[in-house]
C-alpha cells in the first residue's frame, strides 16, 4: 500500500500536466490546487481501501468535475416532472414571467425601495405591497416579513408576551422542517393554553378558557394534515363570536396563502385570507410561496390597531424582507389585482390546466420517445397530480401520464437527476412516470431530450 501511495503524483506534478493549464485559466489557481489536493486525497483514501492507482488523466478529470461543481451557481434549475405543484424540496411555487422580470429590474440597479419619489425624502419599503394586499383582500393594514413562520412569531411576540394564547389540541401542528406551534409560542413568550381534545373542540372550551390575562384566541389551520371521522371544530366565525364578548382579538394563522377558491378546480376548499377578515379576525398570517405562488414571505394583514405595532416592533427589522422578495411579490400580487392569476401564476395555471391539454402533451412525448431508435416504451396512462406544499392535504387532480417500461426505474430515475437540467420524475406500478401537469412547456424539450439521452 505504501508503494502504491508513493506513486500517486504530486499536485505540482499534477500543475504540469496538459489539462491544468485550461483549469487554471478557467477557475484561477488557488481554486485549481484545493481542487487537486481534494482529488488526490480521495485517491489515497480510495488506495488505502484496496483500489488501484488512478492515472493523472482521471486525476485531472476528477479535479476538472469538482470544480465544475464548485463553481455552479445554486440552487439550479430542476425539471419537475413529479406531477406535485408545489413542491418543497424543489423550491415551491415557481414565479410567473413578470415576477422574474420585476425581480430582474429591482436588482440590476437602484430602484424606489425605501424612497418616495413625490416628495423626494425617505418612503416606506412596505407601501406599495401593503396597498395591493389591502386591495385584494379587503385589510386595513398589511406587513410582509420573510415568512409565515416569521410572521407568527413576530404577532405571538408583540400582541401576547408574557399572556396567554388559546388554542385547540388539533390544531398544535408541526410542519416541514420540525416547525412547531407549540415552540413558537414558547419562544414568543407566551403562555399556551390547550382546549378541548385532538379530535373534537367545541366553543364552550373556548369560553371556558379565556381570563383576564387572555392575550389572544389563535386558530392554526392544519394545511398539511386532515383529521377525518368524529371531529368537531370551531369555525373561525363563532371565535370571533366568542373573542368580542371577552374582549381579545382572534389570530388566523393560515398558511396555504389561497387568494382563490380552490373548489372551483374540484379541490377541497382551502380557507382564504379574506374570508377570515370578512369573518372578523383581527390578524391573517399566510406564506408567500404556497397557493399565492409567489416568492418566499410572511404576510400578515387585518385590523390596523393590531397591524401597526408590528411593523415598529424590533423583531420587524429582523424579519423584514428584502427587495427582490418584495418585487417579486408585488407583481404576483398585481396578477391577482387584475384577475389573471389563473393564466399568469404558474401554479394556478398547473391546477387549473384542462384535462385535455394534459393528454394532448402526453401523447406527444409518449410518440416523441417511441418513435426513436431507443425503443422506448413509453405509454400514457390515466394518473394523479398533487397540489403538495403543505397544502390542500390528500387532494390529487386527474392527469395523464408517460409511462416509461424498463429493467430499473430507479436507476433511470437516478440518470435523470444526473442530467443538466436535473430532471426529477417519478415511480409507480413499476414503471418511471412524467407528469405534464407540472412540466412547463418551454421545458419540454430538454426534458425529452434527457429521457432519451438517459434510457439510450
Amino acid at each position: 500500500m505504501t508503494e502504491s501511495l508513493a506513486r500517486l503524483p504530486s499536485v505540482d506534478k499534477l500543475l504540469a500536466h496538459p489539462e491544468a493549464e485550461t483549469l487554471v485559466a478557467s477557475f484561477g489557481h488557488a481554486l485549481t490546487v484545493d481542487a487537486l489536493r481534494v482529488v488526490l486525497d480521495d485517491a489515497r483514501a480510495s488506495i488505502r481501501a484496496g483500489s488501484i492507482v488512478p492515472e493523472a488523466d482521471a486525476l485531472m478529470a476528477s479535479a476538472s468535475a469538482r470544480l465544475r461543481e464548485w463553481v455552479t451557481p445554486r440552487p439550479r434549475p430542476v425539471i419537475n416532472a413529479t406531477g406535485v405543484i408545489i413542491h418543497t424540496n424543489l423550491g415551491r411555487a415557481p414565479l410567473s414571467d413578470e415576477a422574474l422580470a420585476a425581480m430582474s429590474a429591482a436588482s440590476s440597479g437602484y430602484s424606489d425601495l425605501e424612497y418616495d419619489l413625490s416628495s423626494g425624502e425617505r418612503g416606506h419599503r412596505m407601501a406599495a405591497v401593503e396597498d395591493i394586499l389591502c386591495r385584494i383582500t379587503g385589510a386595513e393594514s398589511a406587513l410582509v416579513v420573510n415568512n409565515n413562520a416569521g410572521a407568527v412569531l413576530l404577532v405571538l411576540i408583540a400582541h401576547a408576551a408574557g399572556r396567554q394564547v388559546v388554542i385547540s389540541r388539533g390544531q398544535l401542528i408541526e410542519i416541514g422542517g420540525g416547525f412547531r406551534i407549540p415552540e413558537v409560542l414558547a419562544q414568543s413568550g407566551a403562555t399556551l393554553v390547550e382546549v378541548g381534545t385532538t379530535n373534537r373542540t367545541h366553543r364552550r372550551d373556548y369560553e371556558a378558557a379565556l381570563n383576564d390575562n387572555t392575550a389572544a384566541i389563535l386558530r392554526a389551520h392544519s394545511s398539511n394534515f386532515r383529521v377525518v371521522g368524529f371531529t368537531a371544530e370551531v369555525s373561525i366565525a363563532e371565535l370571533v363570536e366568542v373573542s368580542l364578548a371577552r374582549g381579545v382579538p382572534v389570530m388566523d394563522d393560515l398558511g396555504s396563502g389561497a387568494l382563490l377558491d380552490t373548489s372551483a378546480y374540484g379541490l377541497a376548499h382551502e380557507p382564504m385570507p379574506q374570508e377570515s377578515l370578512a369573518a372578523g379576525a383581527a390578524l391573517v398570517c399566510f406564506s408567500g410561496d404556497k397557493l399565492l405562488g409567489g416568492p418566499q414571505a410572511g404576510v400578515v394583514i387585518g385590523q390596523k390597531k393590531y397591524v401597526e405595532p408590528l411593523k415598529r416592533h424590533p423583531l420587524a427589522r429582523a424579519l423584514r424582507a428584502d427587495k427582490l422578495c418584495l418585487a417579486a411579490l408585488s407583481a404576483t400580487l398585481t396578477h391577482y389585482l387584475k384577475r389573471e392569476a389563473e393564466l399568469k401564476v404558474p401554479v394556478w395555471r398547473m391546477i387549473s390546466m384542462p384535462l385535455d391539454e394534459i393528454a394532448k402533451r402526453a401523447k406527444r412525448w409518449a410518440r416523441t420517445l417511441r418513435v426513436r431508435p431507443a425503443g422506448i416504451k413509453a405509454e400514457v396512462v390515466a394518473g394523479r397530480s398533487t397540489v403538495g406544499g403543505g397544502s390542500l392535504p390528500g387532494e390529487t387532480l386527474p392527469t395523464w401520464l408517460v409511462a416509461i417500461a424498463c429493467d430499473s426505474p430507479d436507476a433511470l430515475a437516478a440518470r435523470l437527476r444526473r442530467n443538466d437540467p436535473p430532471v426529477v420524475a417519478r415511480i409507480e406500478e413499476g414503471r418511471l412516470v412524467l407528469d405534464p401537469r407540472t412540466v412547463q412547456v418551454r421545458e419540454e424539450k430538454a426534458l425529452l431530450e434527457a429521457v432519451l439521452m438517459a434510457v439510450g
